[in-house]
């Protein structure tokens, strides 16, 4: 097989080329040709001038209505001032030189009435926008010959993902340079022929040729459709293999006992199960008493009730002689869960004690910064069985880690582990225990089918009896009056012996945004292409300062919460503010998920316009865990018509998690949706779109199927399995697994 795909650029390109195209991540031969245009423009159709924005870095196409060069007085040189209009509006360019000579090769290219493709950072100068120094292209201009400016001056004009460094027409050059002189031989079609012929799609080659030089919109539209089904036939190929492996192992079964510790639950729990808890504690139910392992996805809403489902699936496999574990991504939300599991249990969580009722066992928690005689003791209860559930983050994966009869692990927030943590707890037994998968963050069903197409999906779409909707209202920053009252407001809560958070996105002042350091592979703030640029974000340090200073909350005690505290704080904290000692907890995004304090009935998020919406809906559901009337208020410099406004308001006009998963896919990246941003890598679904193309993945999971199904090793499409496998490397694995 050619590897001409795995060339590195640098040796195909030249190092100072190479250098630029890799810091897009951009490294081989291979990379370089996946690297899609976003969008193909038109010569003769230009780019909105009025919709761009100061601090944007642009690609613009306009037509040159001017250029001049002229001397500078005051401070020396020369310099040339050109002027570009889509029609309706107008952008100036700006070059400076030491000497005019220099700038008259500017001046004889951008003579009026010739179209362009200008790149650079929108600047302001006295109420005129301008680009300083762009870098730019001149359509039939900038070309070798006469035949290719014709070419040029006609066909479709590709626009690349690009950066300052590196402009779309350059990367357009590169991209010619290393496909031009491949063959059918150098670059492998993980397409089946016949596949391929059935849906009379071009070979890989020529599609990257469709879409790289396209003659007109039709080609690069084929070329696209082509690769679009790739993607979704090789994403649902590596999904089918996985199920077809997961049929081929065998697990212990996990039958139901009745007057075990499973029925002692149902008769504790203060509240009636939902009728979404039940119906999924019967699929789970089912699931167990099989002697193939579950691998089961658990998602429900905020406040679902998903920690009882999982409570019970535990108490059946204990029932079974076997063990549970909990896997959890912070110390805060494993101590939480430990806590909750014990508080549900009461005296069946005592066992082997005096206060132990019959079929009592014991809930071990298990973390790094445990004392020795506490993970001693931990240590020695998940060895013996003792501990029918043990809780842990990452320590639960440590060698030095044994169970007696793992036959359950549950991984809550997946999406905060790679795979490779989670299946180092599966391979613990001589047979995989079972897997239960759960998120609070609702997935839309055309991401879950896209992403988690190998695990069974059940969802819990009710609330709880006796839970209310949160109230959430955006408030702007700059209205001190609205600012005044939603602190009074604080206090009157606080004066009702309730809680209060106080939600910042970064620790302190000096600290760069996204820097929580609580949990690896959270992304915790995002910062909108629509935020003004260079405003000083709220900090948990100034902010505490500050909120000490304000005559509403004059003698209230206030908390600290962030993911730099060590563990022992982090506990004290949360005991002080749950107790009312501190009532007013002043917190990064460490308290996203899974913190439960009942008498939280109020947040207040700073900035609020730079997390996402997911991580808002997660925040918000951290209040309102009672029948106390609750309130959100999300403070935000976002203008109105914007993307983050809109974000905001989304939030504030429902509390359904499924329809925000929804609005999130409409707004956000796709792949950031699909968890790509977190995995450290690039995502693989460059141009499929879970949403649109959803019918489009549902015919390639039949094709899929068949083919894994004739050939389930994939011996008979090597160039299929190549592309499976590059898949399932460690990042795609991580990526695949996420949601």
């Amino acid at each position: 097989m050619s590897d001409r795909l795995a060339e590195p650029l640098k040796a195909v390109l030249g190092a100072r080329t190479a250098g630029g195209l890799a810091k897009l991540g951009l490294v081989t031969v291979g990379d370089l040709v996946r690297h899609y245009p976003r969008r193909y423009d038109s010569p003769g159709t230009m780019t909105d001038i009025g919709s761009l924005r100061v601090g944007e870095h642009v690609t613009v196409m306009a037509q040159v209505r001017s250029a001049q060069v002229r001397s500078m007085r005051s401070r020396g040189g020369a310099m040339l001032e050109a002027v570009v209009t889509d029609g309706a509006a107008s952008l100036q360019l700006t070059f400076f030189a030491k000497r005019a000579g220099v700038l008259r090769m500017h001046e004889d290219k951008l003579r009026a009435g010739r179209t362009g493709l200008f790149t650079g950072t929108v600047g302001e100068y006295r109420g005129r926008r301008q680009l300083t120094h762009p870098d730019y292209l001149v359509v039939g201009v900038d070309a070798a010959d006469e035949g290719e400016a014709l070419v040029e001056a006609s066909r479709p004009i590709p626009i690349y993902p690009a950066s300052a460094a590196v402009p779309t027409w350059r990367i357009g050059r590169s991209v010619r340079t290393v496909l031009d002189p491949l063959t059918e031989a150098d670059v492998p079609d993980p397409l089946p022929e016949t596949l391929r012929e059935e849906r009379d799609l071009p070979t890989l080659l020529e599609a990257l040729r469709l879409v790289h030089t396209p003659d007109d919109e039709p080609a690069y539209r084929r070329g696209r459709e082509r690769l679009r089904f790739e993607e979704a036939f090789v994403l649902q190929t590596a999904l089918a293999r996985r199920r077809a492996a997961h049929a081929e192992l065998t697990a212990v079964p996990r039958l139901a006992r009745p007057g075990g510790l499973l029925d002692a639950v149902d008769a504790r729990l203060p509240f009636p199960l939902t009728g979404a808890q039940v119906e999924v504690g019967r699929e789970i139910a089912a699931d167990l008493d099989r002697d193939r392992p579950m691998l089961r996805l658990l998602q429900g809403d905020v406040g679902a009730g998903k920690t009882v489902v999982a409570l019970r699936a535990m108490a059946q496999v204990i029932d079974a002689g076997g063990q549970a574990a909990l896997l959890a991504p912070t110390e805060v939300l494993a101590a939480q869960h430990a806590r909750s599991l014990r508080d549900l249990l009461g005296p069946l969580a005592d066992g082997g004690m005096l206060t132990g009722t019959e079929n009592a066992t014991r809930v071990a928690l298990l973390t790094g910064s445990l004392g020795a005689t506490a993970k001693r003791q931990a240590l020695a209860e998940a060895a013996s069985g003792a501990a029918g559930i043990v809780v842990g983050t990452h320590a639960l994966l440590s060698e030095h880690v044994q169970f007696a009869d793992l036959g359950l692990v549950v991984v809550d927030e997946q999406h905060r582990f790679g795979v490779e943590q989670r299946d180092a707890l599966r391979e613990r037994g001589a047979r995989p225990p079972h897997t239960l998968v759960m998120t609070a963050t609702p997935i839309p069903r055309t991401v879950a089918m896209t992403v988690f197409g190998d695990l069974e999906t059940s969802v819990l779409g009710e609330r709880p009896a006796g839970r209310v909707d949160v109230v959430t209202h955006v408030v702007p920053t700059d209205n001190e009056a609205w600012l005044a009252r939603a602190w009074a407001r604080a206090r009157e809560e606080i004066d009702a012996g309730r809680r209060v958070y106080v939600v910042c996105p970064r620790i302190d002042a000096d600290e760069p945004e996204s820097a929580e350091a609580d949990a690896p592979g959270v992304d915790d703030v995002v910062a909108p292409a629509d935020a003004a640029p260079d405003t000083p974000l709220a900090s948990v340090v100034a902010t505490v300062e500050e909120l000490a200073q304000r005559p509403e909350l004059a003698g209230v005690a206030i908390g600290v919460m962030h993911g730099r505290l060590a563990p022992d704080d982090k506990d004290a904290a949360m005991d002080r503010f749950a107790s009312g000692q501190t009532p007013l907890l002043v917190s990064t995004t460490v308290i996203e998920v899974g913190v439960d304090v009942r008498e939280a009935t109020m947040m207040v998020v700073l900035d609020a316009e730079r997390f996402g919406i997911s991580q808002l809906h997660q925040l918000r559901g951290r209040v309102g865990r009672s029948d106390l009337p609750s309130l959100c208020l999300l403070i935000s410099r976002a203008e109105p018509g914007t993307t983050s406004h809109e974000r905001l308001q989304a939030l504030a006009d429902t509390s359904d998690g499924f329809v925000l998963a929804e609005k999130d896919l409409e707004l956000r990246r796709e792949g950031d949706v699909l968890g790509a941003s977190q995995s450290g890598g690039r995502s693989s679904l460059r141009l499929l779109r879970a949403v649109r193309d959803a019918a489009l993945i549902d015919e390639a999971r039949g094709l899929a199927v068949a083919v894994v199904d004739a050939d389930p090793s994939l011996a008979l499409h090597p160039h299929l399995g190549a592309a499976v496998a590059a898949w399932l490397d460690p990042e795609r694995e991580a990526f695949l697994e996420r949601g």
